[in-house]
């Protein structure tokens, strides 16, 4: 089986979990990604489809974290490399490779932002059972910080609005 195979079908596969856990209820609350160094968990309320890399159009005099602007299903999206934003650096450079293996998440067409976040990793989904604890985001946390849980393996992972996110004055300032 070749890899593109094995990740349409891992993707086909997460897409139909994600569709099954929005219309059963409470089996899986989280989506749970990896952007730079942060293990991070999406509200499946506030996550869109997911897409394999394209092709970006670069906008001039933008923030160095914001990547440009892509064609996802006809439809125009600013894609923000996630890790740099929230490490407040700029998008490191990704050999072709690289970006091969990054996912594209894209907000809910709910929270009214065409805007898709690059992850480095997909690493499925999450329920409150996969965690031993939780507790408030840290003091100075920005406000799209929900709650940070440790998992059973003592590994923290960051609860991220994207609702918040996405109407932050930061996240809306393109800028540069």
């Amino acid at each position: 089986m070749s890899s593109k195979q094995a990740l349409r079908e891992f993707q086909s596969r997460l897409a139909q979990r994600l569709q099954s856990a929005r219309t059963a209820g409470t089996a899986a609350s989280w989506l749970a990604v990896e952007a730079g160094a942060s293990r991070l968990l999406f509200p499946l309320s506030h996550a869109g489809e997911i897409f394999s890399w394209t092709d970006v159009q670069k906008v001039p005099y933008a923030q160095p974290w914001f990547m440009g602007v892509a064609n996802l299903r006809g439809g125009l999206h600013g894609l923000v490399d996630l890790g740099s934003f929230l490490q407040g650096g700029g998008s490191r450079p990704r050999g072709e490779g690289e970006l091969a293996q990054c996912r594209l998440v894209v907000l809910n067409p709910l929270l009214e932002t065409n805007c898709a976040l690059l992850v480095d990793r997909l690493l499925g989904l999450r329920t409150t059972e996969a965690f031993a604890s939780s507790a408030a985001a840290g003091d100075g946390a920005p406000d799209y910080f929900g709650h940070v849980y440790t998992d059973l393996e003592g590994r923290q992972w960051q609860e991220l609005n994207l609702q918040v996110l996405s109407q932050h004055q930061a996240f809306l300032g393109i800028g540069a």
